[in-house]
Parts: C-alpha cells; sequence; structure tokens
C-alpha cells in the first residue's frame, strides 16, 4: 500500500508540474511556442531520470494535450489547423517518449551498478569475516547471524548433515522449516519462494554439497545466495581442516609430551631405584652387618623413597594446576612472615652459603595462599642454591610497585644460555650442561610460574653465561590494607 501511494503521488506531482507550466505561459504571451515546447519536454526528461518511464510518458501525454488545447490555434479547441503544428506536436511527443526511455534506461543502468557494487561490498564484509581464525562450533553460530547484519535478512539458518544441527538467526527464523534445509541439502539446484522471499540454497564445496542455507528477506540476486553458499562452504571446510590440524597436533604434543615424561621419570627413578635395590640387595646378601651399616643402607633407602614421593607429588601437582583443581585460600601475609618461613624450609642453605635479605617492602603485606606461595618461593631459592657456585652467597630482595611486590632471587653460577632462557619454564626441562650433573625432575619452576599465574603475578628470569642468574616474581600486594590506612 504505501508503494502504491508514492506511484500516485509521482503522477500527480507530473500533472501538477504540467498545470503550473500552463498557467505560466498563459500569462506570459510573450514566450514563442518553441520555447513552450522545450520548457515541457525538459520537465518530461526531469521526471523520466527521478521518476521513472511510466511517469514520464504519462507527462508527455498530458503536456501533447495541453499544447494542443492552449498553445496551438485553434486555441481552446482539440483541433490543429497547421500542418506544421502538427508535426511539432508529434516531434514532441516522440523526443519526449525517446527521451525519457533513454533516460530510465541510464536510470536502471546507474540502480544496477549501485545494486551490484552493495552486493560485492557486502559480499566482501562477509567473506572478511569468515576469514577471521575461530573454532567450528562459533563459525556455524555465527554465520546465519552475520547473513543477517550483512545482507539486511530477516532470517537465515544453515544446515549441516555431518553435525545434524541447525543453527539460526533473526525475527523470523521459525519460517525457514528442518524439512526444507534437509531437503536443499539434497538438490543441486536453489529453491525459491518469491511470494514469501524465502530462499533455500545448497552450499557446495567444489562439487561436494556439504550443508544448506536458508534467508528469508530480499535478496539482491540468485548469484548472492550461491555466492553466500560457497563463502560459507570454503570457511566451514577450513575451519573443519583447522580443527584437524590442531587435534592432529594436540596427538603429537601429547606424544612428545608423553616421550618426555618418560624420559624424566625413567631418569629420575632409575637413580633412586638403584640405590634402593643396591642397599637392599646388600642387605639381603650379608646379614652379619653391624649395627651402623645396617642403618647406614636403610638411611640410604629412606632418602631414595623420599625421593621418589617428591616426584610423584610434584606431578600430581602439575597435573592439578594445569586442569584448575586447584582453589587458593588468599590471605593477608606480611613479607617479611613469608620469607621467614622459606627460611625455616632451606636450613639446609644457609648451613652451606650465605643469604642475604634487602629491600624496602619487607614490612608490606601480600594477599596469597601461604601453602602456595610458600612452596614457589621455596623451589626457587633451592634452585637457585643447586646452581649457585659453591660458597657463593645468594641475595633476596623484596620491591613493591605497581600494586605487586616483586621479589627477586639473584645467584651467582654458571648461567643460562640464550638459546635455553625460553625454555626453562617448560615441563621436564633441564639445561643440556646440567642434566646429568644436578639431580631433579625440571617440573619446579614450571609448578612454581603456575602458581605465580594463578595469583595473577608474573615470573621471569635474566641471567648471564657465568656470571649468574637473577629470577623474579611477583605477588599481589594486600589493598584493603591500604584503604583502611
Amino acid at each position: 500500500m504505501p508503494k502504491t501511494l508514492s506511484q500516485i503521488g509521482r503522477y500527480a506531482a507530473a500533472l501538477l508540474t504540467v498545470a503550473v507550466l500552463t498557467q505560466f505561459f498563459r500569462h506570459e504571451p510573450g514566450f514563442a511556442v518553441t520555447t513552450v515546447v522545450l520548457a515541457y519536454l525538459l520537465c518530461v526528461l526531469i521526471s523520466s531520470a527521478l521518476w521513472g518511464l511510466g511517469v514520464s510518458v504519462f507527462m508527455s501525454a498530458a503536456a501533447t494535450l495541453t499544447l494542443d488545447f492552449y498553445f496551438f490555434p485553434p486555441i481552446g479547441r482539440f483541433t490543429i489547423s497547421d500542418p506544421q503544428d502538427w508535426a511539432s506536436l508529434f516531434a514532441f511527443l516522440i523526443t519526449a517518449v525517446i527521451g525519457s526511455e533513454l533516460s530510465a534506461r541510464a536510470r536502471r543502468e546507474a540502480e544496477e551498478a549501485n545494486r551490484r557494487r552493495t552486493e560485492i561490498e557486502q559480499l566482501y564484509e562477509f567473506s572478511q569475516y569468515l576469514m577471521k581464525p575461530r573454532d567450528q562450533h562459533e563459525l556455524l553460530m555465527e554465520i546465519p547471524r552475520q547473513i543477517v547484519r550483512i545482507f539486511h535478512a530477516d532470517a537465515a539458518a544453515l544446515y549441516l548433515p555431518e553435525i545434524r544441527d541447525v543453527y539460526r538467526a533473526g525475527v523470523n527464523a521459525p519460517q525457514l522449516e528442518t524439512n526444507r534445509l534437509k531437503s536443499a541439502a539434497m538438490r543441486e539446484n536453489p529453491e525459491t519462494d518469491l511470494s514469501r522471499e524465502l530462499y533455500f540454497s545448497p552450499i557446495r564445496f567444489g562439487l561436494r554439497v556439504i550443508g544448506s542455507v536458508a534467508i528469508s528477506g530480499s535478496l539482491a540476486s540468485n548469484k548472492t545466495l550461491d555466492a553466500i553458499g560457497t563463502l560459507a562452504a570454503s570457511a566451514i571446510d577450513r575451519a573443519q581442516a583447522i580443527e584437524l590440524l590442531g587435534k592432529a597436533e594436540a596427538v603429537r604434543e601429547g606424544e612428545r609430551l608423553k616421550s618426555v615424561l618418560l624420559d624424566a621419570v625413567t631418569h629420575d627413578f632409575k637413580t633412586p631405584l638403584t640405590s634402593i635395590k643396591a642397599s637392599a640387595t646388600s642387605l639381603l646378601e650379608n646379614l652379619n652387618f653391624n649395627r651402623d651399616q645396617r642403618k647406614e643402607l636403610l638411611i640410604v633407602i629412606d632418602e631414595e623413597c623420599d625421593r621418589i614421593n617428591r616426584l610423584i607429588g610434584q606431578t600430581n601437582e602439575m597435573a592439578r594446576l594445569e586442569a584448575g583443581e586447584v582453589t587458593l585460600q588468599l590471605i593477608s601475609l606480611p613479607v617479611n612472615e613469608l620469607i621467614t618461613s622459606v627460611l625455616g624450609d632451606c636450613e639446609n642453605i644457609k648451613s652451606s652459603r650465605a643469604l642475604q635479605i634487602e629491600g624496602g617492602s619487607l614490612e608490606c603485606k601480600l594477599y596469597v595462599d601461604p601453602v602456595w606461595a610458600r612452596k614457589v618461593f621455596t623451589n626457587i631459592l633451592q634452585n637457585a642454591d643447586l646452581y649457585s657456585y659453591p660458597g657463593e652467597p645468594i641475595k633476596i630482595s623484596a620491591e613493591q610497585r605497581a600494586g605487586f611486590v616483586f621479589f627477586s632471587v639473584a645467584d651467582k653460577g654458571p648461567g643460562i644460555e640464550n638459546s635455553e632462557r625460553n625454555n626453562i619454564f617448560d615441563r621436564f626441562y633441564r639445561g643440556k650442561g646440567h642434566r646429568h650433573r644436578i639431580p631433579g625432575t625440571g617440573m619446579g619452576l614450571p609448578i612454581a610460574k603456575a602458581i605465580i599465574e594463578a595469583h595473577g603475578g608474573t615470573i621471569g628470569v635474566v641471567s648471564q653465561v657465568e656470571k649468574g642468574t637473577v629470577f623474579t616474581f611477583s605477588f599481589p600486594v594486600d589493598h584493603s590494607v591500604d584503604e583502611s590506612r
């Protein structure tokens, strides 16, 4: 109905234009008939450019009748006495119609060019969006949404037989029946319901049909529908390929980790088990050992069992941290209290080298889980002890900035080569020059990193070969203390 009213308004405007020109030239007798004809012709061409061929032809007929009645003699009658006037009148009518047709054709071609430009821009935007990396499920959900948004459709739906699910978007999505989507996925050609503005089309990747797409609303052309399906098929195939590649990479990584884990566990279990086996065999073969000898062998067995327990415990801790099964029990903890507890756990280090503590932030309070924070600090301090030259001191400092306390543990040892610096926080990784000289599992630093990041902090390392290494890590400050002050 609004479209019909708009068309009627255009015809009325054309008729009103003829009437206004007629009144003007009737009251201004100084104009020649040729000028009047050219004025009418100009208006006809303008109406053709603005309103189309139908309105301009109607206006041409009205102008012809007006010229006959008001400007060609005899005036006031629909007859023409001079043959030249007949020729002029017919020339005017033919020129007006031909000019209107040419103008309308140019207008249609301009509209078609604009439509194609808009269509290409929409398809380009659609293709650019589909190129963004995302997993397959997210992509399938977004394709109908982007069709609705970019192509101004009322609704859109996507169906893939492999997944047996329909992804929908838009206000009229229920009109896009699942059965019609399934049948469209089995046909070669699209199905169009122009009366309801519904479009169902298979989507192909090469010669293979991988699903179907349905759209409710006006589309620029069937080629647009085909292009949408082709772009969607390419994006889906790409997402599936990336997902398969990711799974393959995950399998390879899993196999690599299994190999690394087996190598690390085999190496670290082999040494204590060898000691346990040797001690137990000695006890069994010689039952006449004296008390001190038996005690020494039993101590070896006990220590090596503890070493195996630590290895199993570290592996279990790493698995829990990676699975997100660890819940932090955060409390307010003074920095000096944390350092004191860590030094209590490292009495063996204090007996062999000096521990130098410095910094102006020892009195502030942290917001941490004390058990896990203590474990981090102890791991890093023991690591510094293992890789320091004998007798060299270890420096511990604490500095508060940007809402965190940054702890530094500096040793004087062989340092870490640049090629290995990015790998030291990987699970089971141990330095090439120390893996057979210094005992360990390669789990201490990865565990520390996971705990620190769970608190929202960071950890990093700076090292110079043959000069030493500095590990810097941070824990958040207890802001409630500052606010209460």
